[in-house]
């Protein structure tokens, strides 16, 4: 992916964050952003950026270190969590025991609320025993069936923010490029986008 230059990305950071408010944390969603462009995301003031995969992680955070707060926001393996528990700062992801046993810094757990088979993520009846068993769970994650239509999103978002309250957790992350607003409204404490964000082409019309 090329990004945009650094004063387009500014901007569109400067909307979002005015967008969602002071107590919303806008992580950059940096999948498709390689080492290189990373330097446009540094320039155009970024904080906080979410990687899927553990060697990107590293070997990004190894080029640019403290210039971004680094979260993992992909699907960890157990094996690959002593990267993430050296480099990051929150885990929006955890969906096992063996992955928790393994981390110290403060996750978020993610659960499967539409039953896809293709999407990781605890069901909801396993979030009492995460919770339980490690205190390091401080929130929940989801992500909602893929769909063109950021609306459709909105039950997955309250049913998230529902099962928060019942287990007494504050944090919430939810809402990507296409459907953070919605995810806002519904009590989002982080929202991860990309395309958004660095894409060049208006991002009204990108997702990520």
């Amino acid at each position: 992916m090329t990004v945009a230059a650094p004063h387009e990305i500014a901007d569109r950071y400067r909307r979002i964050r005015e967008e969602v408010g002071t107590a919303v944390t806008v992580v950059v969603a940096t999948k498709y952003v390689s080492v290189a462009e990373l330097a446009s995301l540094v320039d155009a003031g970024i904080e906080v950026v979410g990687e899927n995969r553990a060697q990107d992680l590293e070997r990004k955070h190894a080029e640019y270190g403290d210039a971004f707060r680094w979260h993992f926001i992909g699907h960890l393996q157990s094996n690959k969590a002593k990267i993430v528990d050296r480099v990051c700062e929150l885990v929006h992801s955890l969906d096992s025991d063996s992955t928790a046993r393994r981390l110290s810094i403060p996750a978020l757990l993610e659960v499967n609320l539409s039953g896809e088979g293709s999407k990781s993520g605890v069901p909801p009846e396993e979030i009492a025993g995460f919770v339980e068993r490690y205190p390091l769970v401080r929130g929940l994650m989801t992500m909602p069936p893929l769909t063109s239509d950021p609306q459709s999103s909105r039950p997955y978002f309250r049913r998230l923010r529902e099962l928060a309250g019942q287990h007494g957790l504050a944090e919430l992350s939810m809402g990507t490029s296409q459907d953070y607003r919605v995810a806002v409204e519904e009590g989002a404490t982080y929202v991860r986008v990309g395309e958004a964000v660095f894409a060049q082409g208006d991002p009204d019309r990108v997702r990520g």
